[in-house]
């Protein structure tokens, strides 16, 4: 029922309590069914629950049930028998088969389950419940049956998806545990590996001072072949060190989102969990990102215009830095992908903006909070399109065939909405603004 009304659930409620108004079944047979789901909560493998489905009505009834449910090659298997002591599962006699009508048989009744339950329209996914009686079922004991066994179907799907939920947590707990084994502590190990070989470059800093000193005290400082291997020197150290300095930024931004993201905090309780704390947002959060950036914004001709008065501002909000770093990675992610050319700046020149501004009473009468925004020039989105920007997997038409899956907004949003925010899209002249509003006060984090 997930997304329903109030109003369409209460007439779901109301529907369900007339269905067992009309069923008039027995206070046997009440007691059964009140059994059978009461004991199918309180236990939670699938085998248990296999043996409450074939067991309990036989103790009201003098019947006695076998259960047969396909297996994941289609394949119908005995998965439970009241009345047998065998290792289950086992193949089912050849006269058992999926039907989607109740067959009588000469000292039984076989009815139909499906594993969706009684609306079930995978009717390829089915099985069987035999009831083996030493007298033939009344018409009533029957009818009660066949909604028995429909209830089975409902149940098996709940306990089947419950069962595959918990093997999927256990799962991710154990990918955690090994990611921050295998991934996340050998990855601090680069930082080390970055220190050795900035001195090394430094050495070689020192290896140039030296054949300076060593040309002036032979007196061959003019010699051409002596300044051609300085000049090499020179160059491999400034080559080695622009690559240090751009792999410990690379380093430094992806072990950030690995922090961030891998917790263990946010996989034990099913949702992001925020380390927050104060810090100076364009410095701390925006520039690395920038930074990040910064060549495939100039390779796609991208300007970036920066607010002048924001760097060492000290805004009074206390915020998860790797999450709100993703935030802004995935804003200029964006703007890299389908920020267009600006009129009136030449033909290829695309302009990537970004800033604040302190909105009052935005989360309420004296709720004041910060506004933040990155902008792009291009083509402004549609309404219907800019509806459904923050939803997931939502893709505009302008997306093409460029690569992505319809997350990073969705992402965005989340992320926010923990601080306790709110995401939003503006059509402004020229371009596009992807805005979020964080609260000023801490309440929210």
């Amino acid at each position: 029922m997930s997304g329903c009304t109030k109003q369409q659930i209460i007439a779901k409620i109301r529907a369900k309590g007339e269905e067992y108004t009309r069923c008039q079944f027995s206070p046997a047979q009440d007691a059964i069914l009140k059994t059978f789901f009461d004991l199918v909560h309180e236990h939670d493998s699938l085998e248990e629950f296999h043996k409450i489905c074939v067991l309990t009505p036989g103790q009201s009834m003098v019947v006695e049930c076998r259960l047969y449910l396909t297996d994941q090659h289609s394949v119908l298997q005995m998965v439970q028998a009241s009345d047998l002591e065998h290792t289950f599962p086992r193949p089912a006699p050849a006269d058992i088969v999926v039907s989607h009508d109740v067959c009588t048989r000469a000292n039984s009744v076989c009815f139909p389950v499906y594993f969706g339950g009684v609306n079930s329209t995978d009717k390829s996914s089915a099985g069987v419940l035999q009831v083996l009686c030493g007298q033939s079922l009344s018409e009533q004991e029957q009818f009660f049956l066949e909604f028995y066994a429909r209830r089975i179907g409902t149940c098996l799907n709940n306990k089947i998806s419950a069962c595959q939920n918990i093997q999927h947590i256990k799962f991710v707990n154990g990918l955690v545990a090994d990611m921050e084994h295998n991934v996340i502590i050998p990855n601090m190990y680069f930082k080390h590996l970055f220190n050795k070989l900035r001195k090394k470059i430094a050495g070689i800093d020192d290896l140039e001072r030296e054949i300076l000193a060593l040309q002036q005290s032979m007196g061959v400082a003019d010699s051409e072949p002596c300044k051609l291997i300085v000049a090499k020197v020179a160059d491999l150290q400034k080559t080695f060190s622009g690559y240090h300095k751009e792999m410990e930024k690379h380093h430094k931004s992806c072990s950030l989102f690995l922090e961030s993201l891998f917790r263990k905090d946010h996989f034990e309780r099913g949702k992001l969990i925020l380390h927050p704390k104060r810090c100076l947002v364009e410095k701390e959060i925006i520039d690395p990102q920038l930074e990040h950036f910064a060549q495939r914004f100039s390779h796609r001709n991208i300007v970036v215009r920066r607010p002048s008065d924001m760097r060492d501002e000290e805004i009074p909000l206390s915020v998860d830095i790797g999450l709100l770093a993703q935030v802004y990675a995935n804003l200029f992610s964006n703007a890299l992908k389908y920020a267009a050319p600006a009129e009136g700046h030449g033909e290829n020149v695309k302009i990537v903006a970004y800033g604040r501004e302190y909105s009052k009473d935005c989360f309420g009468p004296g709720l004041n909070g910060v506004k933040f925004n990155v902008f792009s020039t291009g083509p402004h989105l549609s309404d219907e399109e800019a509806g459904q920007l923050f939803d997931e997997g939502f893709r505009g038409e302008n997306a093409g065939h460029k690569s992505g899956k319809g997350h990073g907004l969705a992402f965005i949003r989340q992320v926010v909405e923990i601080h306790g925010g709110r995401v939003s899209y503006e059509k402004v002249s020229g371009g596009n603004n992807f805005c979020f509003y964080l609260p000023l006060s801490s309440e929210g984090v």
